[in-house]
């Protein structure tokens, strides 16, 4: 045995009670006799023998890290990676029980084959006896000193198997999936109950538009039952709401066997629905039958909360064709709704989907949505009913809000972007942070090699981010769209990504989205309103999002960054930005989407933007950014039901416009930084055209008429916009009780650490404060003797300290950065900036090289303390 491995076993001190013997290690047993073991195992297997013989037996520490660690779900990597020994490498590719693969990082990992492991499962009708007899036998080949190829994986060889005295690099506990492995299983609070099932759905297009329905106003407006007068056929138990707050997670949620919920059928003309919603994105508390064929059903709210019930998917069973079915959700909390607007509950058929395939398509009718008649005394619940009619008898469907978009879906496809040897060259996948339960928040960096570190230093970044609100899963699939295009060989997308360095976050909260959430993190809060937060332990997707931001901003000019979210109140696609206090760029913030709405004139709706930045959205994400000087930072809002324009007007989306308008948002990027500006000017114009009829119309409402000629552009923008918020989502409930004491606390620290801080000052600075004391002294001991011509001619003999003295302060407050030279792109002038500077350059000549200065941010920080800012040594690197 390998005399490295003596002390690292001995350290486990889990493992069973290891004896030593003079050649090896058996459990709880004296082995000496060495030979009777090889004649026992060629007795009863004698078809091993020459397989065992080639195989590399597995290190012992390894194999026991893996089953611990596996065991307690913390192991998330395959087992087993590649070593740097060429003999090693040859006699593992040959090993018929294992398969290479790709996985992400630059680690091949060692999958066990699928069809070899079913071999490997001990028969079930052997004996407990015959299984000890087996594994011992399996332990005295695994630990055998004679074999020459027993080498641990922890220590590095050499070519000709010679062990260098090192340890291997450490490898994460929590490894990338890898190409030809399992995925990530979701890991879930523990007390959420889970089924073991797979749900998936295929992504069907419907063949014709599917329209708005239509109110006749005859529509049934049925009297809330509840459990007094119906029967209770499904009901989750111990979900966790406000009060409790979220302590620990598992792969498989809670542990134990999993419950039937669902009521047992008395037999085949038992016509009663079977729910069912412990899975991912699943949410439905209760069900009640009020009648052969009517449900009443309640939505759980978020976990850790006591509200926010909008989005609803769950799944029935034992469907009868041809039959009208009614379902009433009886505790929505939003008082208006696209339901009023004619938008239609999402459907889907699995004999529909098998034979036709036919995927999500809108049902309903008699669709009504009204205020609630049971009141609680807090807040007012509202209804929302429709009937049915199911295509199948015995089928099972699926009711959703909007088309779901779940954790694995998106695990799935950036499984298949890995495996993409030319999308994978360009888009390289990283972990920006870890969820509170543990799951992955990915993080994208898509953008072509670079020839040199100028050139890489010289493009600008684009960031997108998608679902921290998990039930707008229309974020995702407008996300989808993006990285559809931008990772296509279309010249367009490789023109962006010659120009550009794309940050993609495609999933902000994983862990609301996988428990069925629809706004809230397991925190308990709305994570778009905690974007300035200062808990890192407690909010880390957003932390890390901001700080990853942070950091870009110092290395490269972001030019734009957009947070894909849905809308339950209003139809079309339209942008939340922020208004620009600074004249020279008045207006600036409303020529992408003035553009985007010319590039998809039938789903954006630009009148519907709105520029206004509210004191109760200065935690989002939007404003934020837009507050550490990123000038175009905006808020998309895809709406959950359809358009009102164009040629889809009173149509629904699918999940293919919603792709589509992914794509929309790389064309208008190429449209905004065209170095023709000939389009932008044209919309600068117009938005000052329709500045002045906005302006006009506010007056008229307010019964004032007044000149505006030469004065109109002097007026706050702010004061012409409405209100962005429309319902209490809008509001934030704060921090959870159990974390006011942690934030105060690290609040007093910052605090403390910046009354003690310093400011670091560079040598000349240091030289030239010095200098000032030493004239100060001067003045001073002159003051004091009638020789006052002495100072007047020390004080001519200093005209250059001072004039370098005033350059300094001013440098100091204005942070102004020398520029580099630009390089020039086909179609495209990119400018070079410093990494420090947070500029956003967007409407620079064509033939003339553009120079904003930082002052141009001062104006959206009017009342802020300027911070002196010194200058640093860079490194330019590859992004």
């Amino acid at each position: 045995m390998p005399p490295s491995l003596i002390p690292q076993l001995l350290l486990c001190n889990q493992l069973p009670s290891w004896k030593l013997s003079r050649q090896g290690l058996w459990p709880d047993a004296d082995v000496t006799d060495w030979s009777s073991v090889y004649q026992y195992r060629s007795n009863m297997f004698p078809a091993l023998e020459t397989e065992l013989k080639q195989e590399t037996l597995p290190d012992p520490y390894e194999d026991f890290m893996y089953r611990h660690l596996q065991y307690y779900g913390y192991f998330k990597a395959q087992r087993g990676s590649l070593p740097n020994s060429a003999t090693q490498q040859h006699v593992w590719k040959n090993n018929p029980r294992f398969v290479l693969s790709g996985s992400f990082g630059e680690r091949d990992d060692l999958i066990p084959d699928p069809l070899q492991k079913e071999k490997l499962l001990w028969p079930s009708c052997l004996s407990s006896a015959m299984h000890r007899q087996i594994e011992a036998v399996s332990r005295a080949d695994s630990f055998m000193l004679s074999s020459p190829l027993l080498k641990s994986r922890q220590l590095l060889h050499d070519e000709f198997g010679e062990v260098n005295t090192r340890l291997r690099e450490p490898r994460d506990l929590f490894a990338f999936f890898s190409g030809s492995g399992p995925l990530q299983a979701p890991r879930w609070p523990i007390e959420c109950e889970v089924i073991k099932e797979n749900i998936h759905h295929i992504e069907g297009v419907p063949p014709e538009p599917e329209y708005f329905y239509q109110p006749t106003g005859n529509e049934k407006v049925p009297e809330i039952v509840g459990e007094e007068k119906g029967t209770v056929v499904y009901q989750l138990d111990s979900v966790p709401t406000e009060g409790s707050y979220f302590s620990s997670s598992r792969v498989g949620g809670k542990r134990g066997i999993i419950k039937e919920l669902a009521v047992t059928l008395q037999g085949p003309e038992d016509n009663t629905l079977l729910f069912e919603s412990r899975f991912e994105s699943g949410n439905l508390q209760k069900a009640i039958r009020v009648d052969t064929y009517e449900y009443e059903l309640t939505l759980r709210t978020d976990l850790y909360t006591n509200k926010h019930t909008q989005w609803f998917y769950f799944r029935v069973q034992n469907t009868r064709k041809d039959v009208t079915y009614r379902f009433t959700i009886v505790n929505l909390l939003k008082p208006k709704s696209l339901y009023t607007l004619g938008m239609k509950p999402l459907m889907y058929s699995q004999l529909d989907a098998s034979t036709h395939n036919i995927g999500w398509r809108r049902e309903g009718n008699e669709i009504k949505y009204y205020k609630n008649n049971m009141d609680d005394g807090q807040q007012p619940f509202y209804c929302l009913t429709w009937t049915v009619q199911f295509p199948h008898d015995q089928d099972t469907c699926f009711f959703a809000h909007f088309y779901p978009y779940t954790y694995t879906d998106l695990q799935c496809y950036l499984l298949s972007v890995a495996n993409n040897p030319i999308q994978s060259q360009f888009c390289k996948l990283r972990t920006l942070c870890r969820s509170l339960a543990g799951n992955t928040v990915y993080l994208l960096t898509i953008t072509n090699p670079s020839r040199t570190p100028q050139e890489a230093a010289a493009k600008k970044a684009v960031v997108l981010s998608a679902r921290v609100h998990p039930g707008e899963s229309n974020g995702s699939w407008i996300m989808k769209g993006f990285l559809d295009f931008i990772l296509s060989n279309s010249p367009d997308a490789e023109l962006l990504r010659d120009i550009f360095v794309f940050k993609v976050i495609p999933m902000l909260n994983p862990d609301g989205v996988i428990v069925g959430n629809y706004r809230c993190s397991l925190a308990g809060r709305d994570l778009n309103r905690h974007y300035k937060t200062i808990l890192k332990e407690s909010f880390p997707c957003i932390w890390h999002t901001r700080n990853m931001i942070k950091r870009l901003l110092e290395e490269r000019e972001v030019l734009l960054y957009c947070d894909f979210h849905g809308h339950s109140r209003k139809n079309n696609i339209f942008l939340y930005g922020c208004n620009n206090n600074d004249h020279k760029y008045w207006l600036h913030e409303r020529v992408f989407p003035l553009m985007l709405s010319k590039n998809a004139p039938d789903k954006f709706s630009f009148h519907s933007c709105n520029f206004k930045v509210q004191k109760c959205k200065e935690g989002t994400g939007r404003v934020v950014m837009w507050r550490m000087g990123i000038l175009n930072s905006y808020t998309m809002e895809s709406t959950f039901g359809g358009s009102t324009l164009g040629n889809k007007k009173d149509t629904h989306f699918t999940t293919e416009d919603l792709k589509s308008l992914g794509y929309h948002v790389c064309d208008t990027l190429l449209d905004f930084c065209d170095p023709d500006r000939t389009k932008f000017t044209q919309c600068l114009e117009e938005l000052k055209e329709l500045l002045q009829q906005e302006i006009h119309k506010k007056f008229y409402e307010l019964g004032q008429d007044m000149d505006l000629e030469g004065s109109w552009n002097d007026i706050s923008l702010s004061d012409i916009e409405s209100s962005t918020s429309g319902s209490d989502s809008s509001l934030s409930d704060g921090l959870p009780v159990h974390l006011l004491n942690i934030a105060d606390e690290l609040n007093k620290k910052k605090m403390h650490k910046k009354k003690k801080q310093k400011p670091l000052q560079t040598r000349k600075q240091r030289n030239e404060q010095y200098q000032r004391n030493n004239l100060i002294r001067e003045l001073k001991s002159t003051e004091d003797t009638p020789e006052r011509a002495g100072f007047a001619s020390t004080l001519q003999k200093q005209p250059t300290f001072f004039k370098t003295s005033e350059n300094t302060s001013s440098l100091t407050i204005k942070n102004e950065k020398p520029r580099m030279n630009e390089r020039e792109k086909p179609g495209f002038i990119v400018s070079c900036s410093s990494k420090n500077s947070t500029n956003t350059s967007q409407d620079p000549a064509a033939d003339v090289k553009p120079n904003w200065s930082r002052s141009r941010f001062l104006g959206a920080k009017k009342g802020r303390s300027t911070m002196t800012v010194y200058p640093s040594l860079h490194i330019y690197t590859y992004p």
